[in-house]
């Protein structure tokens, strides 16, 4: 009789568990394709950008798409936008250090809003030369973090992710995929870091608040429980 007394009892503690496992599980998977979306949503904007001012130059057999862009560039991109905008809230959980600045859906939104200004100056502004070019993107790149991050781990991973991006895309013209008009800095231009800092800190910033709104999800559901 008190075997029988104690399966419900048990069967309740694991229930909420098991569900909360399950509902972190697949938020995750809706967090990592929302934001795949938006990193290849993203892409075809600003490579538009970036191939209508010859900065960006395919060769001609690849250019097919109705968007002017090669075909594997959007799922690039969306696939590492999903690796970024998961990786920042990992890290900040990693560190013990919530990200609590700024955490509101219209600071994304002006966050997202500076990163495609930045893009559009160095696909549309003409200066001087490439290493005024540069100054000014490192300037307004450094100025996205302070104004929408000032996190140490944001920073941190705006660098790597500058580093191994900037790496990858001279590896790609080193191999004839594609490149770049007036090439500075070795084989790509010398302001391609900046943009690659900046939308690091821009998923980072999506996948930021996404995992927010999950945490909230969570917990409402574990108060109802």
């Amino acid at each position: 009789m008190a075997e029988n007394d104690a399966m419900p009892v048990l069967t309740k503690k694991c229930g909420p568990y098991i569900s909360s496992v399950t509902s972190r599980g697949m938020n995750l998977v809706i967090r990592g394709i929302v934001l795949f979306f938006i990193g290849v949503f993203l892409a075809l904007v600003l490579n538009l950008l970036q191939i209508q001012r010859n900065v960006t130059l395919f060769p001609p057999d690849v250019i097919t798409s109705i968007f002017s862009s090669a075909w594997w560039v959007p799922p690039c991109c969306g696939t590492a936008s999903a690796v970024i905008g998961l990786l920042y809230p990992c890290m900040d959980r990693h560190l013990g250090e919530p990200h609590k600045f700024k955490r509101e859906w219209s600071s994304v939104m002006r966050c997202v809003a500076v990163f495609v200004g930045i893009n559009h100056a160095s696909a549309k502004v003409d200066f001087a030369n490439n290493i005024q070019l540069s100054l000014t993107l490192a300037a307004l790149s450094i100025g996205l973090w302070w104004t929408f991050d000032r996190s140490r781990s944001g920073f941190g991973l705006g660098v790597g992710i500058a580093f191994l991006a900037t790496l990858v895309s001279q590896l790609l013209v080193y191999n004839g995929v594609y490149q770049y008009t007036s090439p500075d800095f070795l084989y790509v231009r010398s302001w391609l870091p900046c943009i690659f800092f900046a939308g690091g800190i821009t998923m980072g910033n999506i996948g930021r608040q996404l995992a927010m709104y999950e945490c909230k999800v969570i917990a409402e559901k574990s108060h109802e429980d």
